[in-house]
């Protein structure tokens, strides 16, 4: 447990740096987040409440550099814990707004949740102007579609 201890401890810290106003010192606290979040080390209620506020980040004013952050590491927890949908919902009505390079992230994060009611957010990007975010576009899609299938009683 102090191991544990330990890692809720270097992302308490990283939080509390993260109000450096030094853009690339932000970024850097936010890698270090995501690199606790990439152990799968943390319990699943730990691991919510740092998305949540890794999404707070990535929907805030800051600079391109620390939003980018911010949802890299949301989707690197994304592929090692079952995040709600409810955890990343500000995502779904922030990602009009974003970079191509941020709404691939915030599809795959979507897509992740294995929720349907992320569905019809994703597939209104179907068109979007960048192959990069069709392609996630795709996948995500497809990810909700297996996930629905399989909730059902399809087959994997």
């Amino acid at each position: 447990m102090d191991e544990y201890l330990g890692l809720t401890a270097f992302i308490e810290s990283a939080w509390q740096e993260l109000n450096d106003p030094d853009t690339d010192r932000r970024h850097f606290c936010l890698d270090a987040i995501s690199d606790v979040l990439e152990t799968g080390r943390l319990t699943q209620s730990d691991a919510e409440r740092t998305v949540e506020r890794l999404v707070a980040v990535a929907l805030s004013d800051e600079g391109y550099p620390v939003r980018e952050s911010s949802l890299h590491a949301a989707c690197t927890a994304a592929t090692l814990y079952e995040l709600p949908y409810q955890v990343v919902k500000p995502l779904a009505v922030g990602a009009d707004g974003l970079e191509p390079l941020l709404l691939t992230y915030v599809l795959g994060i979507l897509g992740s949740t294995h929720d349907q009611a992320a569905l019809p957010i994703i597939e209104r990007f179907h068109d979007h102007p960048h192959p990069e975010v069709r392609r996630e576009v795709e996948e995500a899609v497809h990810e909700l579609r297996w996930s629905g299938e399989s909730s059902q009683g399809g087959t994997a």
